[in-house]
């Protein structure tokens, strides 16, 4: 604004300093516009503007929504900085008579005076800001590019990772696991989109963000209460400035309806046109002033207001166990990154096939160098444990498939996928690992089948099955049906259901065939079957 004599001053009214220094204030935290709009909108608070010259309201402040553009107009116009300047933009026309503007380099401006009027930030603050902002945009090469703002992506690292081959900026993509998790994937292509060859290393990021995770907790440790604090302050002061932004607006409104009513009420009552007119307008005055009121209610109700005491303990109590307060799974992933920026520069990863390498450089100037192993692939994580194998190479020595699962599950194992063994998995698993059943090891050691030995000893298998369950011949079993090996060179057990009493010393024996069994032929096996 101007004064009387025409010097540059802030705007008188406070709503609006308030509301710009907000803006400031809010994007130095999060280094993001986007992420400004957001928080205007949801602490639904408005930005101040004024109508141009010429129309019937030139010079009257209204408040409407911020949007994007305006953040950046705000962010990249050097008066809020206090400092003077002329000659940014260029103005042409091109060869098809189009009339394009651009900006100039700095150093081709006509005028630029620093500290020339009052500012909102100073200058050195300004230039920081452009800074972040040429990070943000996504039309700067790699080169150019920083970390960037945070983002909501679950990779840690997101704009921090440096490619130990080419020394250029580490990109990020993401794939998603068959469980729908998320895992970040840091990879170099820049120079293999530029010359059409593969790109330098391509590296899982999840164990990576892990150990650069823990490396950093335990750095923070005897911060943590610092931390908290700073935090706390930070919470309190936001949210006292969005109450105070509020407060003004409920109190602008009520100077506006003062001011129409005595305006109605000052009116000649005769000249009924203008006293209209001033009525309608002073209801209307009166409706934003309920609507003002209502809002900052329902902010107030909502929670969006300084926090109290109590809460601030809170708040210090929790960071008293800042791992804990990471491992939350409410803390928002951008909440993370915003934490690993201020202590890290930048990390460094080489693939150097099954191991990798990590240098991190955090913000004070100290060099930690990590190796790390290569994380598994995705069919490496679905394999079964090389202890689990050989313990199932152990019990198949002794027992059969339904027994070993038994006894897997009984010891909390499972497979690659994580589920419970079962006959069928076991099975398919022994088959795809090349390791021999239980019934191949018997059959390895000379056991027999149910029709060799029941060939050996000249009798019918189902004779056998009886004699085995009677325990007068020895066998193992090899499935969940009872099915059996038998050992080799057993000797054929007498049948003890009778007893041959014509081998009975003084014993007579009368045989009186009837006529009708006369003619029939009597076979008996040597196994007592008939």
């Amino acid at each position: 604004m101007y004064d009387q004599l025409d010097n540059v001053t802030l705007d008188p009214d406070t709503s609006v300093r308030a509301a710009i220094e907000y803006l400031f204030r809010f994007f130095a935290r999060t280094g993001s516009a986007h992420a400004v709009v957001k928080q205007f909108a949801a602490e639904g608070l408005k930005f101040p503007g004024r109508h141009g010259i010429g129309g019937p309201h030139a010079g009257e402040l209204y408040w409407k929504p911020l949007r994007h553009d305006m953040v950046l107009f705000t962010l990249h116009n050097p008066r809020y900085a206090g400092a003077y300047f002329y000659g940014r933009r260029k103005t042409f026309t091109d060869i098809d008579g189009h009339t394009r503007t651009v900006l100039k380099p700095r150093d081709q401006w006509t005028v630029l005076i620093c500290d020339a009027h009052p500012g909102y930030i100073t200058f050195e603050q300004y230039e920081h800001n452009q800074q972040t902002l040429a990070a943000n945009a996504a039309a700067h090469s790699d080169e150019e590019r920083h970390a960037g703002p945070a983002r909501e992506g679950p990779a840690l690292l997101q704009g921090l990772v440096v490619c130990g081959k080419c020394g250029r900026r580490m990109t990020v993509n993401y794939h998603t696991r068959c469980n729908g998790e998320l895992v970040p994937n840091y990879h170099c292509s820049r120079e293999g989109i530029a010359t059409g060859t593969p790109p330098c290393q391509t590296i899982n990021g999840a164990g990576v963000d892990e150990a650069i995770a823990t490396l950093l907790l335990e750095q923070l440790t005897p911060l943590a209460i610092e931390a908290a604090l700073a935090v706390s302050t930070e919470l309190a002061q936001r949210a006292a400035d969005a109450d105070r932004i509020r407060q003004m607006g409920v109190q602008r409104a009520e100077h506006a309806a003062d001011a129409a009513r005595r305006r109605y009420l000052a009116v000649d009552p005769t000249n009924r046109l203008v006293a209209d007119q001033l009525e309608a307008d002073w209801n209307n005055k009166l409706r934003e002033l309920a609507d003002a009121k209502d809002a900052y209610q329902r902010a107030t109700q909502d929670g969006n207001r300084p926090l109290t005491d109590e809460q601030q303990a809170r708040i210090r109590a929790l960071a008293t166990d800042l791992p804990a307060l990471w491992a939350n799974p409410a803390t928002p992933m951008r909440e993370r990154k915003r934490l690993i920026r201020l202590l890290l520069t930048d990390v460094t990863l080489i693939d150097a096939g099954e191991q990798i390498t990590a240098h991190v450089r955090l913000s004070g100037g100290q060099q930690h160098t990590l190796k790390l192993p290569r994380p598994l692939r995705a069919w490496e994580q679905h394999t079964t444990p090389a202890s689990t194998i050989e313990l199932i190479k152990q019990l198949l020595d002794e027992h059969a498939y339904d027994e070993t699962v038994i006894i897997l599950n009984q010891r909390g194992l499972t497979g690659g996928w994580g589920k419970p063994f079962s006959v069928t998995s076991l099975t398919q698993l022994c088959k795809n690992r090349g390791i021999p059943s239980h019934h191949d090891r018997l059959r390895a050691q000379g056991l027999l089948t149910l029709d060799e030995i029941a060939q050996q000893l000249g009798v019918s298998a189902q004779t056998i099955k009886v004699w085995q369950r009677r325990g007068h011949i020895t066998g193992r079993r090899i499935d969940g049906r009872r099915a059996h090996l038998y050992h080799p060179g057993q000797t054929r057990p007498t049948d003890r259901r009778r007893r041959d009493t014509r081998d009975t010393p003084g014993a007579t024996h009368h045989h009186h065939p009837s006529p009708l069994a006369e003619g029939i032929t009597t076979t008996t096996t040597p196994g007592g079957a008939v």
